[in-house]
């Protein structure tokens, strides 16, 4: 069983389990997730135009990828999602609050799946940024976070780069934080950390279409070229803060 489908199965097992307690202590039932899937408004359903030109990210990222990766599959996430909540209760509502909408309905799958890829993606296109890469700034709370964390950035990057690398199939490699600190880990399919109630600082896609053009089989080199050149530190520094 995959990584994606024991989570999904976990968080609607926690959701139901919330709804049965509500319902012993006479507790009103909430509607949709049991938890704020951020502390700000949420992005709608909607394909958010690249941060920077098509070709900014070259020579890591070809203005190629992006064409399709951005044009093509993102689009293609945020056409069906559209078109799934068209005359439901979820039409109109952000994009994270109808993933997570999804991720409590059994019957949810393909929409949960894409709702999620498009947040994602929206995500992932803040995650990185021309002249990116290298370290946080060693004074900065993220620095710090990742030291505690991890010991040493050096550590950090090296289990973020086994996160990614390692995950079998299509998937994602996150930076996140919670109440217990900073942790990495990757994610099958569309599932990200807005259904483990933790706060997503910085994402990098390994689904094969983020990287294929350009590096073919070699994704260790892709990610190894996110790091030193193209993670967006004061992207996930501002979550940290904002989560």
């Amino acid at each position: 069983m995959s990584e994606f489908l024991m989570d999904r199965r976990t968080f609607l097992a926690g959701t139901a389990a919330l709804a049965a307690a509500s319902a012993l202590t006479g507790a009103a039932a909430l509607p949709g997730p049991a938890f704020a899937a951020e502390n700000r408004p949420g992005e709608p359903v909607a394909l958010p135009p690249l941060p920077w030109k098509e070709n900014a990210l070259e020579p890591y990222i070809s203005a190629q990828t992006l064409s399709f990766h951005h044009g093509k599959h993102h689009a293609a996430y945020v056409e069906k999602t559209l078109k799934a909540v068209q005359g439901t209760p979820l039409q109109g509502q952000p994009l994270s609050a109808i993933l997570l909408h999804a991720a409590t309905d059994p019957a949810g799958l393909a929409l949960f799946q894409n709702a999620a890829q498009a947040w994602n993606h929206n995500f992932l296109w803040k995650s990185m940024k021309p002249g990116g890469g290298g370290k946080p700034p060693a004074d900065g709370a993220l620095s710090q976070g990742i030291n505690a964390a991890f010991g040493s950035f050096e550590t950090f990057a090296q289990k973020f780069t086994e996160a990614a690398v390692n995950q079998f199939g299509s998937g994602w490699a996150w930076l996140a934080a919670d109440a217990g600190g900073l942790s990495v880990y990757a994610t099958s399919n569309a599932d990200n950390p807005l259904t483990r109630k933790q706060t997503p600082l910085l994402v990098l896609d390994v689904w094969e279409h983020a990287y294929y053009l350009d590096y073919q089989n070699r994704r260790a080199d892709y990610v190894k070229a996110f790091l030193d050149h193209l993670a967006n530190w004061d992207f996930a520094a501002q979550n940290l803060a904002e989560g």
